[in-house]
């Protein structure tokens, strides 16, 4: 499946303030951004809701919408930015659908090989044996 873009009029992004280290201007300035997507009001296609619903992430809630905080960088638009992308990245690797696997059978020139290769150990472990 093709993950579709996110629309960013989708996303609700919220200001908050960003934890740890900072000095002075962590404690004025909420320059971290928390970003909520509703999963159920979204233009994703139906299959794609599905399978981010059933998605092994604590960022997606019960409700079905997925909270993303972001709060790298110094300034507002870059950690939106940051958040957008990470969604985007979570949106893709739902949508991503490994091909089946195809049982074959091996062919008759790898048998051959196996078979000669465990001949050729056999011979040199009963080379060890003192059978005198």
């Amino acid at each position: 499946m093709h993950a579709p873009r996110i629309d960013p009029k989708e996303v609700v992004f919220t200001a908050i303030r960003a934890q740890g280290a900072g000095g002075q201007n962590v404690n004025k300035v909420s320059n971290a951004a928390q970003l909520r997507f509703d999963i159920g009001a979204s233009r994703l296609p139906e299959a794609l809701k599905a399978r981010l619903r059933a998605w092994p992430d604590q960022r997606i809630g019960s409700d079905g919408v997925i909270t993303i905080k972001a709060q790298d960088h110094r300034s507002l638009p870059l950690n939106q930015a940051d958040a957008l992308a990470r969604l985007q990245a979570l949106v893709d690797a739902a949508a991503y659908e490994p091909k089946k696997r195809r049982a074959t059978r091996p062919t008759w020139g790898s048998q051959q090989r196996r078979l000669e290769g465990k001949k050729r150990r056999g011979d040199i472990k009963a080379g060890r044996r003192g059978d005198f």
